[in-house]
């Protein structure tokens, strides 16, 4: 049997946290067991669904770089399909119209709450044969076996049974014809070969409904795997609240995606003591197993220090290409990022001093085009008297070089502080604020081969100018 997964997001919203790690999960185990992975948009919520989140979950899912094997599916594209197969259970007598008023539900519901009973609907219209107009509104109901239990075997949470007697007749059509939620997934996994369905736990009380649906269709009951909810830093459930709450947010923020993916394959996963994991050990490693029962909790710092890893470890250009998009976040035009030094230069110079990608394009962007001011703390504590004749000296040192690379420009500014006799800080830092406007960056030969030649002499002679006022 051919393993089979899917990622079914509804576009309400965009791609967060909890979903990621559901879509890694399935991705997981789909490419582990050598399978396919199914992407599906449940979009039958059309007042909420909106164009602008399903383009922010498939950008998502390309970022995370989790491919798919089928689809987009879109359920408002099945509804053909759908009402096909509501008419065959009604035709077999598996679901029936229910003409019940919103006043009657609601009287029937505030009734059982003052008894203590569980709010349901009381089964009215399943056997009633009262003649309806034909405008008469309805709904449609599946028939769900009103004795019995109801059982599946979840891969993480064990045995789990159900009374049937403690679910009511859900509706799988609403008054408007839409298909209901609960309906479409068990017919779309059904169509598309889902064995098994890897999800948030917050649907383990559809599942037994879902169950009683696909036996009552004929189709196979797909393994399921409820993941138990993912925890802020402060304990509580995660929640906007506690920052970015969006994929893309952590793009923005400047995570790498091998940084987000790693962490989120440790939240509610272990592999012994392991905490990085390349992708090829991801998808040789993993279990649906070996996935823990209780709740797991963010911890920025965790997703920090592997994001400083990534930063540090993975081949330049990689880290560069992403680096690009933030450079051009920064407000920096095609012509300029392509006049200034290539990304993976930058990261060289940078891995080392900077914690994420939206701080290194920022500390870069003076690579790429001109600032209007210096950082008043660095010029007060490095320009002093006989600072701009240095710089004029150093400038036309800097001048006359052969080569422009690190070696050679630090050895002329070397040799300079020794014939003026004076300390290399008095010469590279009064530099370093010329060219780049802050007294912090990497080693100043190594920041004025960033800077190119061009472009370092004339902040060199814009600083004289400036610092002589």
């Amino acid at each position: 049997m051919e393993i089979k997964t899917r990622f079914a997001p509804s576009p309400t919203g965009y791609l967060h946290v909890g979903g990621a790690r559901t879509a890694l999960f399935s991705w997981l185990y789909a490419r582990h067991c050598g399978g396919k992975f199914v992407l599906r948009i449940e979009d039958t919520d059309r007042e909420r669904s909106t164009q602008p989140a399903i383009d922010a979950i498939i950008e998502s899912m390309k970022w995370l770089n989790l491919s798919w094997d089928e689809g987009p599916y879109y359920q408002t594209k099945r509804f053909d399909r759908y009402r096909e197969v509501i008419a065959q259970l009604l035709k077999e007598g598996k679901a029936y119209k229910c003409y019940c008023s919103k006043e009657r539900l609601e009287q029937v519901r505030a009734d059982q709450m003052k008894q203590g009973l569980k709010p349901r609907y009381d089964g009215h219209c399943r056997d009633d044969h009262s003649e309806h107009s034909p405008d008469e509104p309805y709904v449609i109901r599946f028939k769900n076996p009103q004795t019995g239990t109801v059982a599946f075997d979840d891969m993480v949470k064990g045995h789990i049974e159900f009374q049937n007697s403690e679910l009511d007749d859900f509706i799988i059509q609403r008054t408007d014809g839409t298909p209901t939620y609960n309906f479409c997934v068990v017919v779309d996994d059904w169509d598309m070969g889902i064995t098994h369905v890897i999800r948030g736990d917050d649907h383990v009380n559809n599942t037994p409904r879902q169950i009683n649906l696909y036996k009552a269709l004929g189709a196979p009951v797909p393994v399921f795997c409820h993941l138990a909810m993912i925890l802020g830093d402060d304990g509580a459930k995660l929640s906007k609240r506690h920052g970015a709450v969006s994929v893309m947010q952590y793009r923005e923020d400047g995570y790498l995606p091998e940084a987000l993916v790693n962490y989120l394959v440790r939240l509610g996963w272990s592999h012994g003591d392991q905490e990085i994991f390349s992708r090829e050990e991801m998808i040789r490693d993993f279990t649906l197993d070996a996935i823990t029962k209780s709740a797991s909790g963010f911890n920025t710092k965790k997703l920090d220090w592997l994001n400083a890893h990534y930063m540090k470890t993975l081949p330049p250009e990689e880290v560069g290409a992403e680096l690009l998009w933030h450079l051009k976040r920064q407000g920096l035009s095609e012509e300029a990022v392509k006049a200034g030094p290539a990304p993976e230069a930058v990261v060289k110079a940078y891995c080392e001093r900077t914690h994420t990608l939206k701080e290194m394009a920022q500390k870069a962007r003076c690579y790429y085009a001109d600032f209007d001011s210096y950082d008043e703390k660095a010029v007060k504590k490095w320009i002093k008297e006989g600072s701009v004749s240095v710089l004029e000296q150093a400038g036309s040192v800097l001048k006359a070089l052969p080569e422009w690379n690190a070696q050679a420009i630090d050895k002329a500014l070397e040799d300079l502080a020794a014939k003026l006799e004076i300390g290399m800080g008095k010469v590279g830092q009064p530099l370093r604020v010329a060219v780049t406007g802050a007294a912090v960056s990497p080693g100043i030969g190594d920041t004025m081969v960033l800077c190119g030649r061009e472009r370092t002499l004339a902040r060199i002679a814009r600083a004289c100018e400036a610092f002589s006022k």
